[in-house]
């Protein structure tokens, strides 16, 4: 079958530009021209009944996230609400739980749904649900997690430069031997969070990969990542966790092992949820604006949304240092 995005390959356009010159939009001539002359070559036939549903409006907006369980999301969930309220808008939550199937299920419902456009936080897109969402014509913003950022609004901030920050802090507060607790493996912000901390201590001699280990996102990724590195690695000093989540888990195990936090091991999480000010010790961390975020992909949804015409843009958001007691020698 071939697919709106077959079409933007063999054009060398975007999607959302087939997008535009399908539905009448603002697009050079020059460029209508080129795409319909590729679709008649591909043979393509846009999907009508998907069209005519994306068109109804509702002001009722989709909001899919991996996990409920994670702080990060509510707090981006109710940021995202009070907007959508503010400008008479319903927000309908899709959690996935991090499952593939979840995804594709509620993509697939969409259309039904008459849901007047998408927020997006999930590592387990594709180019095929990517695809479906584009041919019902639903604004998409994409939020953190996003390898499409040509195609569709994205909201993000510089991963890797807030694990470079993580580390060198850890370095600053006079720590020697640092580990790292990655994310998952199949989410881009956990690789360039990694990139970010290699970066700082590559040119280190005693550096190498055996002082990485598996923190999963999670509050028990990070409880046995930090075990595993305690044992590999009982000289370790310094931790810079991949979010909040896996940091509090580290510090659990780190307090079992009857080491003490910060005086024995500096940990620096990331995300800046509100619970990471709460734990004793609190914890540093680079915190990203979570609530800003929201707030912009439900502004910008709206936009989309009223204003078809509007650029696609991608949007980078600064990410601080937030001092706590984990660090705090």
């Amino acid at each position: 079958m071939i697919t709106m995005r077959d079409v933007a390959k063999k054009a060398g356009v975007s999607v959302a530009t087939v997008s535009r010159v399908l539905n009448n939009k603002s697009v050079k001539l020059k460029t209508v021209e080129h795409v319909e002359k590729v679709m008649k070559e591909l043979n393509y036939h846009p999907n009508q009944i998907a069209r005519s549903l994306s068109k109804k409006n509702t002001k009722t907006i989709a909001l899919i996230i991996p996990s409920i369980n994670n702080p990060f999301f509510p707090e981006l969930a109710s940021a995202i609400e009070n907007i959508a309220h503010a400008f008479g808008y319903k927000v309908f939550l899709f959690n996935t739980d991090s499952s593939k199937e979840k995804l594709t299920n509620y993509i697939d419902s969409l259309g039904s749904s008459f849901v007047d456009g998408v927020i997006m936080d999930s590592h387990m897109l594709e180019e095929e649900d990517l695809d479906k969402l584009t041919q019902m014509e639903i604004p998409i913003v994409k939020i953190d997690r996003s390898n499409f950022k040509d195609e569709f609004t994205s909201i993000s901030v510089n991963n890797k430069l807030g694990g470079q920050v993580a580390t060198k802090h850890l370095l600053d507060v006079g720590c020697k031997r640092i580990g790292h607790l990655k994310g998952t493996d199949e989410e881009i912000t956990a690789i360039h969070r990694l990139w970010g901390y290699r970066s700082v201590l590559k040119e280190f001699d005693w550096f190498d990969q055996s002082w990485i280990a598996p923190g999963n996102y999670s509050v028990e990724g990070g409880y046995l990542g930090m075990k595993e590195l305690l044992i590999r690695k009982p000289e370790i000093d310094g931790v810079f966790a991949a979010n909040d989540l896996s940091a509090i888990g580290a510090m659990k195990a780190i307090y079992e092992w009857n080491r003490k936090v910060p005086d024995e091991i500096a940990i620096v999480g990331f995300d800046g949820i509100s619970m990471a000010r709460y734990m004793v010790p609190s914890l540093t961390t680079i915190e990203q604006p979570i609530s800003k975020m929201g707030e912009l992909a439900m502004k910008e949804l709206i936009q989309l949304i009223e204003n078809p015409g509007k650029k696609i843009e991608s949007f980078e958001l600064d990410i601080r240092l937030r001092l706590q007691e984990s660090t705090l020698r």
